[in-house]
């Protein structure tokens, strides 16, 4: 093993600017919202809804969506429970880091693990954290199917699949579940809105 790459000889440097100054001058905190929950849930359509919003109201986001993370960052990872798990990693690590830079960060992952929800919670332990359980049923999301992924699933053409044949663990400490079946996506936004004003992020 080369010595040279040993996290033994790596140092954290401290910015020159630092996030509450960025925070001043953003005009709110940084934080993260983790939406979590089946694949045709809502997730996706409830996070640009959402940045939207907060962007028309001058505040600085940015979505993270599963799909786009695993074209470019995690590329190289596949579906396996370990590969999921390392997948949320890189995610709450990149999440971190804009949440320093002050923006709020809105992620769009099914994240189906109650650990690695843990994991990411951790990872982002000193930043304003807000998980949404997105709950829909799965009969309504695969009669949703926007990408006809279930109808693959259930033909045997895509394996390891969330909600037919890999599990989705519901969390069990969601600050926040929104019912897509029955909650309209402005409901939706103006609640958590509500929820970031109360906890003096915006």
């Amino acid at each position: 093993m080369d010595n040279m790459s040993s996290e033994n000889h790596l140092r954290w440097h401290s910015a020159s600017v630092n996030k509450y100054e960025r925070e001043l001058l953003n005009g709110h905190k940084g934080g993260v919202i983790w939406f979590t929950g089946l694949s045709g849930a809502g997730k996706s359509t409830l996070a640009n809804a959402l940045a939207r919003s907060l962007h028309d109201r001058g505040v600085r986001t940015y979505v993270l969506d599963g799909d786009n993370v695993r074209l470019g960052l995690n590329r190289d990872l596949g579906f396996s429970q370990q590969d999921r798990t390392e997948n949320i990693r890189r995610i709450a690590e990149v999440s971190r880091l804009f949440a320093d830079a002050g923006f709020i960060v809105i992620n769009a992952f099914i994240s189906p693990y109650q650990s690695d929800r843990t994991m990411a919670r951790q990872i982002l332990s000193e930043h304003p954290y807000i998980e949404i359980y997105v709950c829909c049923s799965l009969a309504e999301c695969e009669r949703r199917d926007p990408k006809g992924l279930y109808a693959k699933a259930r033909s045997g053409q895509i394996p390891h699949f969330t909600g037919i044949s890999a599990p989705y663990e519901e969390p069990q400490d969601a600050e926040m579940t929104i019912m897509t079946e029955v909650e309209t996506v402005p409901e939706a936004v103006g609640r958590i809105a509500t929820e970031l004003k109360a906890r003096q992020i915006i």
